[in-house]
């Protein structure tokens, strides 16, 4: 896998100790690793490892110099052939989500703390994936940002086990020798380490949320009882907190404690300065999202005493692994301290156990293969969204390309957003893993599209297919955040990604059956070949009800049934009542056929009156199934006659043979594909239109009784 990892600087610390340590073990395992940074004195150890390294001010607030970054990110993905960018920071965050979305490659984040809720911070968020060191940063990540919980990955950081092999001799019962540390990195000036002398330590950043006076109270009530005490505080001050150091200097001269306190600048060898330690003390004021050094510390066998805040007490079980204190009670603090002095049995098993669960869970190998796994997983399972928000028939055409793309992803998340008018018809559908419902119903367009939207934001999706091809549905794919949007140029065309021309230069504008047609849109993602077999699915409970229902009817499985659809939606669609009283008139006298009307409730009285101008008696179902006994009821008719509509569709699904009364609309761009139809159609100059309303409706009255009739003939003789 190729793998960009982008962060501000590669400076001393637990954040970049963590991208430095993962990158050499994507290149120890046969990946490639590139790392974008403003550098850093960590930069040598990376590329050392076999990483490559890009300097830029991927650090910089400055709204210029983001945009100016966004591009020659994108073009580092570009030439690197990068898969996922992989960001652990708010500016290059960013930078990464905008380079990678130009790209069309996999965003994720490491959220390394606790944020504020500021629209800057909420970038964090955005990855496909969203890493968080403990649980307690998983819930600051869900609850304050909203990032929905199936994009949380927990992975705790990691320590490289080989650095810390102090513990092997506490797995023989033996409490260790401290190391000698002539020649490492510490201010030798400092007295060392002497027989009978206890040495705690606080490592971290000097900054306020770290405790440091805290610890210094604590350490004042320590030394009362345990005179033979060394204490090193360990870290460098923080930018723009020197006034804070002072708070803690004039501490120490206030307690007397001069003599026992001991500042060191930041350590290299953190091994080194742990292996002189008795306790190391964490007395955090403000939650922390993990505590690096705390993992590091019971690596190396020293017991550690920590406040019980954020993500260390996904480290620490009080009195199990360690001693968890409130914050910002020195008093507790320095008990635990001089307990863990002076007994050495409890010390030693807090410090066993300690050492056998960052074995367990904190490992540097266990990391990466968490995240190796988690990389694995984003390249490999894309999600793809579908969108097809049309009339019903057009949802029938639409169910060849659903099948086609299951069959070249068969292995991926496929979703279908469409109308709750239709989702009775497709949701039993083979070929989908969900199927996402638009609901029409409710307050204004606009804040419908938007509830859309925010939750399809939230499914993370990296491939849109746009089957419906208008405004709306390009803006939906466009809002929702998806990588990849492939659809027809055409109404909002420019919102795509991938496009194709609705009428190609220098092509024929010949019209296109409509399966043929999305074959074309279909063809952006490697699909050439497409079978245009119609196919729709029913329930048990469906079929129970029409069989019951036909059953009161006296309708036995001999008996020819004939299915009648009275209405289409466009009115300029639709026949004549009195031909089509006609025509069922005679149906019924020359096959013995029983007669079954078909339509939406809102045309059922209608369909009384269609009932009244017969002498004979008809099945009126008009109303009273919903789609899927629609569906079956068509399938076991016979014959189906029908306008232009989407009972048409549902009979070329279900094998049914129908004859198709064509008016306004053209034959060539509706017709479904099927083995056993015929089409009646009287060509007018003023023809194909479509109006929805017409005042001569010509086209449909050239339709005589005998044309139909004729058509039923050439059926009804084929099938003998």
């Amino acid at each position: 896998m190729r793998i960009l990892q982008i962060l501000p600087e590669l400076n001393v610390g637990g954040v970049e100790t963590g991208v430095v340590d993962l990158a050499k073990e994507l290149v120890k395992n046969g990946h490639h690793s590139v790392v974008i940074s403003n550098g850093g004195s960590l930069v040598a150890k990376l590329t050392l490892r076999g990483s490559k390294h890009y300097r830029l001010p991927v650090h910089k607030k400055s709204p210029f110099t983001i945009l100016r970054m966004i591009s020659k990110v994108a073009n580092i993905i570009e030439k690197e052939k990068i898969e996922i960018v992989h960001a652990r920071s708010r500016v290059p965050a960013w930078i990464g989500y905008f380079a990678a979305r130009r790209k069309g490659v996999s965003f994720i984040t490491t959220a390394h703390g606790y944020y504020n809720n500021y629209f800057f911070s909420r970038v964090m968020g955005w990855g496909k994936r969203v890493i968080v060191p403990s649980r307690a940063i998983g819930r600051h990540m869900i609850k304050d940002f909203k990032v929905p919980p199936q994009k949380v990955v927990l992975i705790p950081r990691g320590v490289d086990l080989d650095k810390f092999p102090l513990l092997n001799n506490f797995t023989k019962g033996e409490i260790p020798p401290k190391a000698d540390l002539t020649g490492s990195n510490l201010n030798l000036s400092r007295p060392q380490k002497k027989s009978g002398v206890a040495t705690i330590g606080l490592i971290g950043r000097i900054t306020p949320g770290k405790g440091h006076l805290d610890f210094i109270k604590a350490v004042a009530r320590v030394v009362r009882e345990i005179p033979q005490l060394k204490v090193l505080i360990v870290g460098d001050v923080a930018p723009r907190k020197e006034k804070y150091r002072d708070e803690i200097d004039l501490l120490v001269k206030r307690f007397g404690l001069s003599r026992y306190v001991h500042f060191l600048s930041w350590q290299k060898d953190i091994p080194k300065v742990l292996s002189q330690l008795d306790v190391l003390v964490v007395p955090s004021t403000i939650p922390e999202a993990f505590g690096r050094v705390i993992i590091e510390a019971q690596a190396s066998g020293v017991p550690v005493i920590a406040t019980n805040v954020g993500g260390i007490v996904d480290i620490i079980e009080d009195r199990q692994n360690g001693i968890l204190i409130p914050p910002r009670e020195p008093a507790k603090m320095a008990e635990a301290i001089i307990e863990l002095i002076k007994n050495k049995q409890l010390a030693f098993s807090l410090a066993q156990k300690a050492r056998e669960k960052v074995e367990k869970e904190f490992s540097l190998t266990g990391m990466f293969k968490k995240t190796l796994e988690l990389y694995q997983e984003v390249s490999s399972q894309k999600k793809i969204l579908i969108i097809k928000l049309g009339a019903l028939g057009d949802l029938i055409l639409a169910v060849p390309s659903l099948r086609a793309i299951r069959k070249e992803f068969p292995h991926q998340h496929i979703s279908l957003l469409t109308d709750e008018r239709v989702y009775g018809i497709i949701y039993q559908c083979p070929y989908l893993s969900e199927i996402i419902v638009y609901q029409r119903k409710g307050k204004g367009k606009i804040i419908r599209i938007l509830k859309l939207v925010r939750r399809l934001k939230q499914e993370d999706f990296d491939i849109g297919i746009d089957l419906q091809n208008n405004w709306q549905s390009h803006l939906i794919l466009y809002l929702s955040k998806i990588y990849k949007r492939y659809g027809y140029n055409r109404k909002g065309g420019f919102l795509l990604s991938d496009k194709v021309d609705f009428h190609p230069r220098g092509a024929s504008k010949e019209v296109l059956p409509p399966v043929k047609h999305q074959l074309r849109l279909l063809s952006l993602l490697n699909i050439n070949q497409i079978d245009e077999r119609l196919e729709l699915w029913t329930s048990p409970e469906d079929e129970r009800y029409i069989e019951d229902f036909l059953s009161e009817e006296w309708i036995g499985r001999e008996q020819r049934i004939i299915a009648i659809n009275l209405f289409a939606q466009w009115e300029t669609k639709n026949w004549d009542l009195e031909n089509l009283s006609q025509l069922a008139t005679k149906l019924m006298k020359l096959y013995s056929a029983r007669i079954v009307l078909i339509g939406e409730s809102r045309y059922r009285r209608k369909s009384e009156k269609f009932q009244s101008l017969l002498k004979a008696r008809v099945v009126n179902a008009v109303g009273k199934t919903n789609l899927g006994e629609l569906v079956y009821l068509l399938k076991r008719c016979d014959l189906l006659i029908t306008p232009d509509s989407a009972a048409m569709h549902i009979a070329a699904a279900v094998g049914t043979p129908f004859v198709a009364l064509f008016g306004p609309t053209e034959p060539r761009r509706h017709l479904p594909p099927a083995e056993r139809f015929r089409v009646i159609k009287k060509n007018l100059p003023c023809s194909p239109c479509y109006r929805h309303n017409c005042l001569t409706k010509k086209c449909m009255r050239r339709i005589k009784v005998d044309d139909v009739l004729t058509a039923v003939k050439e059926i009804i003789s084929d099938e003998r």
